[in-house]
């Protein structure tokens, strides 16, 4: 309807379960509409002109689903920690520069979290702790680093972190206990070693790590599939090969969860596995029309990273 902003209507807005403004020119909503959503289920603002979100959205306890892609938010409130029973949010395609800090320890029923498209430099520590999560989507960003604490995400299914470029060097050796990883995406980043852990993701069907100047696993294993690269990696845990003292908490770690035998275990099934292509172009890669737009710890000072 092309609204430029939302009328104060006196019907009980207690009532909706469901609202749709979407695709608007929105640049706020008033802060007492929000507030009176009490029993809204899903709410979706998704390409708008909104700037922030409304205090009064950490009211909605009911909210399952919230779409806000494709705006432009810098933060969002800490009030949405609040929205406990929240299932699903989508926030693609704004501009982010952090998370709250403490946003994991409170949204324990959050199963997918879709943050791709921002500017953030790092995940808080605390996502490490949304136990329900199955899909974790933070490709197109400026990712340094992964949290550390990974193993609580018990449920973590799909995981992609491609495409932060320059930024993401590394993957954490608590990848190796995300025991219900089925798939993960680190392409187009500047990852050199695979932690050895991930040889022991024994679900694992889909890796993706084109774009990055890999050399461990070597190109001569990696060529030849999941399989081998699981192989590879957990071999060289077997026989504790260059293994530092940072690192041997996590084997007994493995080895405590049972992770730590995929060689025994291992069973030749059909992985799909993307190999790596240097020479691939990745023009348009950030594009919305690409990206599928709108679908559904520290604290840096961002400023001197970004001018808007």
């Amino acid at each position: 309807m092309s609204l430029d902003s939302l009328p104060n209507p006196s019907l009980n807005l207690a009532t909706i379960c469901k609202l749709d403004l979407s695709n608007n020119n929105l640049q706020n909503i008033p802060e007492s509409l929000t507030a009176r959503l009490l029993n809204i289920v899903v709410l979706d603002v998704h390409s708008n002109q909104l700037r922030s979100l409304p205090n009064s959205i950490g009211c909605l306890s009911k909210l399952k689903l919230l779409n806000v892609s494709g705006n432009l938010l810098h933060l969002l409130p800490k009030t949405i920690e609040n929205c406990r029973a929240l299932e699903e949010l989508n926030l693609n395609f704004n501009k982010l520069i952090q998370l709250p800090e403490t946003i994991g320890y409170e949204l324990l029923n959050l199963k997918k979290l879709s943050i791709n498209s921002n500017k953030l430099l790092f995940l808080p520590r605390s996502i490490s702790y949304l136990t329900s999560l199955k899909i974790l989507d933070a490709r197109l960003n400026c990712l340094r680093s992964l949290p550390e604490d990974l193993e609580n995400l018990v449920n973590l299914e799909i995981l992609n972190v491609s495409q932060n470029f320059q930024y993401l060097d590394s993957i954490p050796d608590s990848i190796g206990l995300l025991l219900s990883l089925v798939e993960l995406d680190i392409s187009y980043n500047k990852i050199k070693y695979l932690p050895d852990s991930l040889g022991c993701l024994n679900k694992l069907q889909k890796l993706c790590v084109e774009g990055n100047p890999l050399s461990s696993p070597p190109p001569e294993v990696v060529e030849h599939g999941l399989h081998a690269v699981k192989e590879y990696l957990c071999s060289k845990m077997n026989a504790g090969h260059q293994i530092p003292v940072k690192k041997k908490s996590w084997v007994g770690r493995l080895v405590k969860y049972g992770t730590f035998n995929v060689r025994n275990g291992a069973r030749e099934e059909r992985e799909a596995f993307i190999l790596p292509d240097y020479t691939r172009s990745i023009d348009g890669l950030a594009s919305p029309r690409y990206m599928g737009m709108f679908s559904p710890r520290r604290l840096f000072s961002y400023r001197n990273y970004f001018n808007n």
